[in-house]
């Protein structure tokens, strides 16, 4: 599984112009299902970006989990995150789940983290979806588990 944090002072996200999930400060969480996935991935990445401490203190340092600041999470499907561009200028998607267990693992990835107390909004699995957000920081992390 892999993800693109970003700590965000808001974001949303919309389809067909009718915005469907948006928050204010927390993580916009885009998400990935790879195809070599172990079946606790989506439990392991949830417990990892919840306690991953990038928020700051009040001396300013980053010190605070999304667990400790009781923020909120955006979390958005995203496959392009598998994207292989090692062979030419077109990326491949090879390395991505199929459409069937990329669902599986976005829902229990989202069900994983709502389980440890942190209120979400979501995306839609497999839908164009415009995201707007303001990076805070800017914070922004690559996580493979």
């Amino acid at each position: 599984m892999r993800a693109l944090i970003q700590r965000v002072t808001q974001a949303s996200v919309a389809i067909d112009g009718d915005t469907v999930g948006a928050i204010g400060p927390g993580l916009l969480i885009l998400i990935c299902a790879m195809a070599d996935d172990a079946p606790d991935a989506p439990a392991k990445m949830a417990a990892k970006i919840a306690k991953l401490r990038i928020f700051k203190d009040d001396a300013g340092k980053m010190n605070l989990s999304l667990l400790d600041t009781h923020r909120t999470a955006l979390i958005v499907s995203q496959f392009t995150l598998a994207g292989d561009t090692s062979r030419g200028n077109r990326p491949g998607f090879s390395s991505a789940a199929r459409p069937e267990e990329g669902r599986a693992a976005y829902e229990a990835f989202i069900a994983e983290v709502q389980k440890l107390g942190i209120t979400t909004q979501t995306g839609q699995f497999g839908a164009d979806m415009a995201v707007n957000l303001t990076n805070d920081g800017p914070i922004t992390l690559w996580i493979d588990i």
